[in-house]
């Protein structure tokens, strides 16, 4: 009995021993998770019960003079999940498949792979997460995300550019001003059940987003859309490459439009090649030809190098300096000054060149901003190229003053012409109208900036003589329209191409601005390599100057003061083409038909204001016109404007609220 009674205590020691022992452990422990480790097991305990939730900043627009948008932003809903909340992760891999079209088998490698915040589907629309919204599955996260649209598709997409999937801008506008346009994101706490639901607290930290800044452009909506329209006409026409084009409000240095063809939409980047979404007007360089021999009359303006009624002997046609053979595109005899310029006679400007000397001839060229930066508020602009004086050959001089041996931007060329329009300054272009915050206050403003006076008004008074001379009896004649007064110059320009000027592939190019007593807008048209028998400035690029001036005279309220003196001036003055806004005969629509009569009214922009979608397309896809459009509702504006001139196969954009 003693031996059994020491055998069983000794075994209820041990197990009181083991008890006591397991007992001091575990109070140690408890005290080290609760008292030494509190902070750190209190954290854990935390994010296995919360999570932050980022809030997308609304990312800002972009705008266009008139305040017509360039950019939206849609609702994307993105579906996301933290997989170690998940309980059963096939059965919601499933439920994803059922309604998303992928397999169980995509939605189990994805749950299973990461164990973090994951996205499972992203940037869908609301048609396409409809069904799983209706139905949510427990721990499935919903993000709505704004993203970018472009109602107008292929209009200025250069210029405005394009984001990413995440919202980033990657080029033009959206890449430019990115910062100011993404705005800062927010936040918010959830706190979330065991199957990973959000559980309403309200008392967890938050912090709201801060939308982004709106951009608002220069560029008129209505100039875009008739410089593109009337661009890929000429294009077509010639069977030219491709073309660029610009307008330029002269006294301001604001840029109303600026077009690089071919194009693409900003919607579908990717199904376009990378050479179409260069903006040209800022990066390509060519040599102008005859366009820049405005640049050696204003030298021999301003040092009164010529008199104005000096007759200059241009050799027949033929002339012989420092060696090379210049030609004239006819036999000239004796031509006065300005009588040169409207003929474009290589031989008369070089003999004023020479006069001229090449000192003040180079120094002509950099007053007038070539062979630098416009300092215009993009990148990528290139700088053109002017070579030093020390690199002139014998020959430079004349070559320079024929526009040879020196390539500009088609913005430099229209900044040069609009210091010759504005009286002698030379602007920086404007490309920015303002920036304004989401409270709707502006923050940012760009005002008109005088880079340099380049001459006296009275030299850019007789030059613009000389160039309305060039329109109305000149090399320049297809850019004249009855009734306006256009200055302006053509010019033909060679391709230099491996080391040599081609005598095949040509740039016509045409600068110009109206009405030459009071310049409202300048414009520069580009029609590379078109055709031969189109290649000359007057005939490839020249017209498209007039057919957009055109159009643009019957669309702009603020040129229509100035069109009644000129049509009071002379009566025959474009009165087809006027078009009374509201009076664009139709029936009454019905339910079941329209009737337009379409075959009075094809040339002008009918009014399309305060009519529903239906009808607004009824009547223009009848007429011809392409339509796109923007909002729901009624049609609050449109572009073109009533009664502008618009040609079949137009594109109409309309803007619903």
């Amino acid at each position: 009995m003693t031996k059994n009674y020491l055998k069983f205590r000794s075994r209820t020691l041990v197990v009181i021993s083991l008890i006591l022992f397991s007992w001091i452990g575990l109070s140690i422990r408890l005290f080290q998770v609760q008292v030494i480790n509190a902070a750190k097991y209190r954290e854990l305990g935390f994010k296995q019960a919360q999570a932050q939730i980022p809030i997308p900043a609304v990312r800002g627009n972009i705008y266009d003079k008139n305040s017509k948008p360039l950019s939206r932003n849609i609702i994307k809903y993105s579906f996301a999940t933290y997989p170690t909340k998940i309980s059963n992760s096939k059965n919601l891999a499933n439920k994803l498949s059922d309604h998303f079209g992928r397999t169980a088998k995509y939605y189990n490698e994805k749950l299973n792979k990461n164990k973090n915040f994951t996205y499972l589907e992203r940037n869908l629309s609301k048609e396409e997460s409809k069904s799983i919204l209706d139905d949510l599955p427990e721990g499935l996260i919903v993000e709505r995300d704004s993203h970018r649209f472009y109602p107008n598709g292929n209009i200025a997409a250069q210029l405005i550019g394009y984001t990413d999937p995440d919202n980033l801008g990657l080029t033009g506008i959206e890449k430019q001003f990115n910062e100011y346009l993404t705005g800062t994101p927010g936040w918010v706490v959830r706190q979330l059940s065991g199957k990973g639901n959000s559980l309403p607290n309200n008392r967890l930290p938050s912090k709201a987003p801060v939308d982004g800044n709106n951009i608002q452009l220069t560029i008129d909506l209505d100039y875009q859309v008739v410089l593109q329209e009337e661009l890929n006409r000429r294009i077509n026409e010639t069977e030219a490459q491709s073309g660029m084009g610009i307008l330029i409000n002269p006294q301001t240095g604001e840029i109303l439009a600026m077009a690089s063809l071919p194009d693409f939409d900003s919607n579908y980047p990717s199904k376009y090649s990378m050479e179409y979404h260069k903006n040209r007007v800022l990066t390509d360089q060519f040599e102008p030809g005859s366009t820049f021999k405005f640049v050696a009359a204003a030298a021999a303006l301003k040092h009164q190098l010529v008199d104005l009624n000096e007759e200059f002997f241009c050799e027949n046609g033929q002339f012989t300096f420092a060696g090379e053979i210049v030609n004239d595109h006819e036999d000239y005899g004796l031509l006065t000054f300005p009588q040169i310029i409207e003929n474009s006679s290589n031989v008369g400007i070089i003999k004023i060149a020479e006069r001229i000397g090449t000192k003040k001839l180079y120094r002509a060229c950099r007053d007038f901003g070539f062979g630098m930066p416009t300092n215009i508020s993009f990148s990528g602009e290139s700088p053109g190229t002017l070579r030093h004086l020390t690199k002139w050959s014998g020959f430079s001089i004349a070559s320079v003053s024929m526009g040879q041996e020196i390539a500009v931007t088609t913005l430099q060329l229209a900044m040069a012409y609009a210091a010759i329009a504005n009286g002698g300054f030379l602007m920086k272009p404007l490309l920015v109208k303002q920036i304004i915050d989401s409270n709707g206050k502006s923050i940012y403003k760009e005002s008109p900036e005088v880079l340099r006076k380049v001459s006296k008004p009275k030299v850019m008074k007789e030059l613009t003589k000389m160039l309305t001379r060039v329109v109305e009896t000149g090399t320049g004649t297809s850019a004249h329209l009855p009734g306006w007064s256009i200055a302006g110059k053509t010019g033909t320009a060679e391709k230099f191409i491996d080391g040599e000027y081609s005598k095949t592939k040509y740039i016509s190019n045409f600068a110009g601005f109206f009405p030459s007593d009071n310049p409202q807008i300048v414009g520069v048209v580009v029609i590379n390599e078109p055709k031969y028998g189109f290649h000359w400035g007057g005939i490839g690029a020249a017209p498209v100057f007039r057919r957009v001036v055109k159009r643009i005279i019957n669309m702009d309220d603020s040129i229509q003061i100035l069109k009644d003196k000129y049509h009071k001036q002379k009566p025959s003055m474009l009165a087809d083409d006027v078009f009374e806004p509201n009076n664009f005969p139709i029936k009454p629509i019905f339910t079941k038909a329209v009737y337009v009569d379409t075959d009075q009214y094809s040339n002008s922009m009918p009014d399309v204001r305060g009519m529903s979608l239906l009808q607004a397309k009824v009547i223009l896809r009848e007429m011809g016109y392409k339509i796109k459009f923007s909002g729901s509702g009624q049609v609050a504006w449109q572009s073109p404007k009533p009664g502008a001139d618009i040609v079949e196969g137009s594109t109409c954009i309309i803007g619903l609220q």
